[in-house]
């Protein structure tokens, strides 16, 4: 038995957020000292095989941490000494936000699955971007999610943008522009092509680059084939395909399921894998799988249908600290199964 699955009860007893909140108090303690080496000797998978590259930047393993975990990037580099090889922090926005009223996070255990309308709680952009100034980066790639702000219009949503980029941009190997998080009114509207060509525009006209864009599950496909368009005429580096759905799966068990919020975890996990599909079929530019992975099967799975790299968060919820190093293992054993050299190698090869 591994020691997560004895500290779980003691988790479980807590809300969904302050045992979040907990863990994070645990990383940050540990940030910088020497567990923070222990961890990384631990959990780290070091093999050339598991190196790819993706918008010019060069990943030692394609398992990243997904946006929401770490929403303030306080702690990046504790999450790296878990052995994965990029960390999203973020949303953030532009204006400091408390988020939705608690409680906004709820666990389905049954289904392995999390519901949140955590609203873009964060500490805003210029104090999230003095703390990536001042603090040492982690030592993989650094991704930063930008979201808009709840109480900008959103016919100012991209100057909103810009004004978060402008604050932490510097400090990122990627920017990811969130129009599909379920939680903010009115943000899922943004992901419309005159919307889109604003908003991504301003910033790739500010610099953003790489600049990638964060798609929601529920779009129709029309609608993903219109967004797909303006990311090829704008020359954007990278779409992320999926964020939480609102919708509800008929295979959910747990009586959570009726909270209002985004879906993540498992029931969403062949849904996002078909969307990484769908979209790697229809662009040349790298995509980031995201949607209930958990283990080394679900991150393949992802890759051959066109995933240049994973990420994930409830997984990391369900499974503990070791999910990245388990899943980096795995993914050296499917691949000398199948016959692959790299990562790379397998990408798409299901296409």
């Amino acid at each position: 038995m591994r020691a997560y699955d004895f500290a779980k009860p003691a988790l479980y007893a807590l809300p969904a957020e302050t045992a979040h909140e907990t863990i994070q108090r645990l990383l940050r303690a540990v940030q910088g000292t020497p567990i923070q080496s222990f961890l990384r000797d631990r959990y780290a998978v070091s093999d050339e095989r598991l190196e790819t590259d993706a918008f010019g930047v060069g990943f030692p393993t394609p398992v990243g941490v997904a946006a929401g975990f770490d929403k303030n990037a306080r702690v990046p580099r504790a999450l790296a000494a878990l052995g994965f090889g990029h960390v999203e922090v973020g949303g953030v926005t532009a204006e400091r936000q408390p988020g939705n009223p608690r409680p906004r996070m709820f666990r389905l255990r049954e289904d392995e699955a999390i519901v949140n309308r955590m609203g873009f709680n964060n500490e805003g952009a210029d104090i999230v971007g003095d703390r990536l100034n001042r603090e040492p980066a982690p030592d993989v790639p650094l991704g930063v999610n930008v979201g808009k702000s709840k109480a900008t219009p959103l016919e100012d949503a991209a100057t909103d943008y810009l004004y978060t980029y402008e604050r932490v941009g510097a400090h990122a190997d990627y920017v990811a522009v969130n129009v599909s998080s379920p939680n903010t009114p009115g943000l899922r509207s943004l992901q419309n092509r005159d919307s889109l060509e604003q908003i991504l525009g301003t910033l790739s006209d500010a610099g953003a680059d790489p600049l990638l864009v964060k798609f929601s599950p529920d779009l129709p496909e029309p609608a993903v084939e219109e967004a797909l368009a303006v990311v090829d005429d704008l020359g954007l580096d990278g779409v992320i395909a999926t964020n939480t759905t609102t919708e509800r799966p008929d295979t959910l068990r747990s009586p959570q399921q009726a909270e209002r919020g985004g879906l993540s975890g498992k029931p969403i996990e062949a849904r996002a894998t078909s969307t990484v599909r769908f979209i790697a079929e229809r662009t040349d530019v790298p995509v980031i799988g995201v949607g209930g992975v958990s283990d080394a099967a679900g991150a393949y799975a992802k890759i051959r249908n066109g995933a240049s790299l994973v990420q994930l968060y409830t997984g990391l919820v369900y499974e503990g600290p070791s999910i990245a190093c388990d899943i980096n293992e795995g993914l050296l054993e499917l691949l000398e199964r199948d016959g692959f050299d790299s990562v790379a190698d397998a990408v798409g090869a299901d296409l």
